[in-house]
């Protein structure tokens, strides 16, 4: 049998700080945080992240129905991005981010137009992601540190409009006979390049 999740009732006395739910040191905390929020409350644990988040955003079409956005949503919050934007349809499936929506801020975008738009005027420039002819190997390219990493739908990738708004186009390398790999996968190793390349390892 695997051991349960997170930790018990807090023994009394209990700690003090408003940054404690009492249901929480009351009941437990089961939820997959770090050891650090453990019975922090939710908005807490968010504002905590926001003194520290990464300057740079994920953004992915959502035309379909998309099932990889919330393994998108899930990884851009283990790497602190500032935001996920979801571009097409509102609604998108949240069981693969494993609750980690609350803990990130998510923005949608009726259009890539719209998305293009926000990002000029907030001065970041669209990156999009996808094995593309005449696409620079993400491997040797060097990432905006402010910037959008833009992905496509799953299976047609980038929307020719997406390729439009983007300042440039990055792909990721593969040896194998596969022609692509998952979406959520993509996003995850793009992300991780850009915290290669300009965050700072936590101690």
């Amino acid at each position: 049998m695997s051991e349960e999740i997170g930790v018990g009732p807090h023994p009394e006395p209990w700690p003090a700080g408003e940054h404690l739910d009492r249901e929480l040191l009351r009941d437990g905390d089961r939820r997959n945080v770090i050891d650090r929020y453990r019975y922090w409350s939710v908005d807490a644990i968010k504002a905590d992240l926001d003194a520290r988040r990464h300057p740079f955003h994920v953004a992915i079409e959502n035309w379909e129905h998309d099932r990889n956005i919330g393994t998108v949503v899930r990884t851009a919050n283990a790497f602190a991005a500032a935001e996920v934007h979801i571009v097409g349809r509102r609604r998108w499936n949240r069981r693969g981010a494993m609750m980690t929506d609350v803990y990130q801020h998510v923005r949608h975008h009726a259009t890539v137009e719209e998305l293009a738009a926000w990002a000029s005027g907030e001065g970041l420039p669209v990156v999009g992601v996808d094995n593309l002819p005449g696409a620079v190997p993400l491997e040797t390219a060097e990432l905006p540190e402010r910037c959008v990493l833009l992905f496509g739908q799953e299976g047609p990738g980038l929307s020719a409009e997406a390729q439009a708004a983007a300042a440039q186009v990055l792909s990721i390398s593969q040896f194998g006979s596969t022609r692509s790999i998952n979406a959520g996968v993509a996003a995850g190793i793009a992300m991780h390049a850009w915290i290669r390349r300009w965050a700072v390892p936590p101690n």
